[in-house]
């Protein structure tokens, strides 16, 4: 009997992979090329860096890999500085030839020489590089003296740390399933005290929290968004690359912030604007000289930008608020598009371009549609009932022992990875909506570039698939992103997510 049912289980599995398989896009990865390999990428960084970006690849990348390189050379074409070496094989013959020209955008192309080359090699390169353009434009970043402000308001310079704020918000945004293992961790605790009614009260009280989650972001962030009042002003100043090495030796974080609030008091508070020469007067007390053409302002129309997405989604207006930060990030929160909310880091604002905006906040305008944050309420409440009435009558002994902390590991890792389901179907989502599932990618790698670099390495990216995280991979959302084709017409995107989060799992266990 036992060996029947081993033999039915494996037959139901393997028909399940099969499934899984079915329709699944060819990797690019393992694909042989046929033809070069150009693309261009766009950077946040001024037009007199382009010659450091290409020194800094040299000293970071090319100078670290003299044994997989040949024939550096950096010369001038029309102007512009350009970047060019040969990639070797493990033969030491040339196999690929990588051009890098500073125009803006950056142009990159790789030729390949040797055509026995695998696909897998060249992108290799193609990962490296734009690891290293982003690198190179979060250093300039932090280069950088960020200013925003609304007009008419009480200036407020972004905080020196954001890691208290971001905690309490990653409890109330997107699918909101930290809040739900917070009640559930706090259930656990009250149940040797109050008994079984614990779960219900409990649940009760996150449901209050849920239905009145836009209620508690708006009140935490910045500055409210308005049609009255619906502009960020930001402004960023540009310090010489080694400049700022001197800034960095002689103040403190805190004390830069407080340079920029006398900044802010001084000129924006009293005029709207920030003016060099007010700046240079306070630049001199610390060595670092006001130069008017690394100055680089806008302004971002942010309530007709989150009005444009509502608009596309068939939605009535959300709240929108801004949160101070440099940080480029963006979220949602609300049992329902009617009462939803929409925050929006400044450092999104900044450094994504209106496009990318859009596309970021379509994802966002996913999470309304889908109503997460309730279908994760309604899930998280299900397996806790089921802990406390069902599993705990048929099985005590579990809750005696070590292993209730095995079996609460066990469902949490289940939860978040039912979490990705949603997440990549805000994706596809956007997708669908907004009609740019690549502009969607673009974003995805600039705001995460660090991880996408870690998610090369295998052990790190299985811990990203089962860690306490509700977002998939980047990896795999980039990928998945650049393989649509538009328009994207998929009927039932949550299946179709379910579907390609598992399958892609699956794959990174070798099935």
């Amino acid at each position: 009997m036992g060996s029947g049912l081993f033999r039915l289980f494996r037959k139901v599995f393997y028909l399940f992979s099969l499934y899984l398989r079915s329709e699944a896009p060819q990797d690019p990865a393992i694909i042989m090329m046929d033809k070069n390999l150009s693309y261009q990428v766009e950077l946040d960084i001024p037009a007199g860096h382009s010659s450091d970006l290409l020194d800094f690849i040299n000293a970071k990348y090319l100078q670290r890999k003299k044994e997989q390189v040949a024939d550096v050379s950096k010369v001038t074409k029309d102007s512009n500085p350009v970047l060019s070496f040969i990639v070797l094989n493990p033969e030491q013959k040339p196999a690929m030839k990588v051009e890098i020209r500073s125009t803006k955008p950056i142009f990159v192309s790789i030729l390949v020489i040797d055509k026995s080359v695998p696909a897998e090699m060249v992108e290799n390169v193609k990962q490296d590089l734009n690891f290293l353009f982003r690198s190179f434009e979060e250093q300039v970043r932090e280069d950088t003296l960020f200013f925003a402000w609304r007009e008419g308001e009480t200036i407020k310079p972004e905080r020196v740390s954001e890691k208290g704020n971001r905690s309490i918000n990653r409890l109330f945004l997107e699918t909101q399933i930290l809040l739900f293992i917070a009640f559930i961790a706090l259930g656990a605790f009250l149940w040797f005290f109050i008994g079984w009614l614990v779960p219900i009260v409990i649940l009760a009280v996150q449901f209050v929290f849920v239905f009145f989650s836009n209620k508690i972001i708006a009140r935490m962030a910045d500055w409210k968004i308005t049609e009255n009042n619906p502009s960020i002003h930001l402004l960023q100043y540009r310090l010489p690359l080694d400049e700022h090495e001197k800034l960095n030796q002689k103040l403190s974080k805190t004390e830069l912030v407080d340079i920029k609030k006398e900044m802010y008091e001084r000129t924006i508070a009293e005029d709207g604007e920030v003016d060099c020469e007010t700046m240079h007067e306070i630049f001199t007390k610390h060595g670092i000289p006001c130069k008017p053409e690394n100055l680089a302002g806008k302004k971002v129309d942010v309530y007709h930008l989150v009005k444009k997405v509502a608009d596309k989604f068939g939605f009535p207006m959300p709240d929108v608020v801004v949160s101070n930060t440099i940080i480029p990030n963006a979220a949602a929160s609300g049992p329902s598009p009617k009462r939803g909310v929409v925050l929006i880091t400044t450092g999104l604002l900044a450094h994504l371009t209106e496009n990318e905006i859009i596309s970021v906040l379509g994802h966002e305008f996913g999470h309304l549609k889908g109503h997460d944050p309730l279908s994760l309420y309604a899930l998280t409440s299900a397996q806790y009932l089921f802990t406390f009435y069902v599993a705990f009558n048929l099985f005590p002994w579990i809750f005696d022992s070590i292993l209730f902390f095995v079996y609460f590991w066990a469902i949490m890792t289940i939860l978040y990875f039912v979490a990705k389901f949603f997440e990549a179907r805000a994706d596809l989502t956007s997708a669908m909506i907004i009609g740019e599932p690549k502009t969607l990618a673009r974003s995805l790698e600039h705001i995460g570039f660090k991880r996408l670099m870690y998610e090369r390495v295998p052990a790190y990216r299985f811990q990203q698939w089962i860690g306490f995280d509700p977002h998939p991979p980047i990896y795999f959302r980039i990928n998945r992103l650049e393989k649509l084709q538009v328009p994207v017409d998929i009927k039932h995107p949550l299946a179709r997510s379910a579907k390609d989060v598992t399958r892609a799992f699956l794959a990174n266990l070798g099935f």
